[in-house]
């Protein structure tokens, strides 16, 4: 697997991998994306948009979301492709994505919808562990959901 500068054709087959409103829900707190939604979260400031790929083909896609006031970096937005799933490449994305995120900074966080139970059993697979629920419930201050916030252990 490697990551690569997301290109123009890539943000409408990234759209197409949530196969369902709930999907997307738990994706990016969104009923429905498109190309024009992918594409634009590229350029927001602070953004960096990667895609994964297999053998040459789109596998995966995540963002970091830097915050130098902060000094942390989060990993956000992340998806695998559907007939991918299941099979460990979203723990390897992960896992690429947090060592690109400590070329930035040494904080690096993660949040997921509170349903998203496969997606916590990856991303505590490649070292994150859950914050203290005083900092979760903090940081929820204002969110649409309560989100299950992660931490990457720094000596992992």
């Amino acid at each position: 697997m490697e990551l690569t500068a997301v290109g123009p054709t890539h943000p409408a087959v990234v759209a197409r991998w949530a196969t369902s409103a709930e999907e997307s829900r738990r994706w990016c707190s969104r009923d429905r994306v498109t190309a024009e939604d992918v594409k634009r979260w590229g350029t927001e400031p602070g953004v960096l948009a990667y895609l994964a790929l297999v053998d040459g083909e789109p596998a995966g896609y995540g963002e970091l979301w830097l915050d130098d006031d902060e000094a942390e970096v989060e990993l956000a937005r992340l998806i695998v492709a559907p007939a991918l799933r299941g099979r460990g490449l979203g723990r390897r994305m992960v896992t690429l994505l947090t060592n690109l995120a400590r070329d930035h900074q040494p904080t690096v966080l993660m949040r997921l919808h509170p349903d998203n139970a496969p997606a916590l059993r990856c991303y505590t697979a490649a070292g994150f562990e859950l914050v203290p629920a005083e900092q979760a419930d903090e940081w929820n201050q204002g969110q649409p959901v309560p989100y299950v916030w992660l931490r990457h252990r720094p000596d992992e």
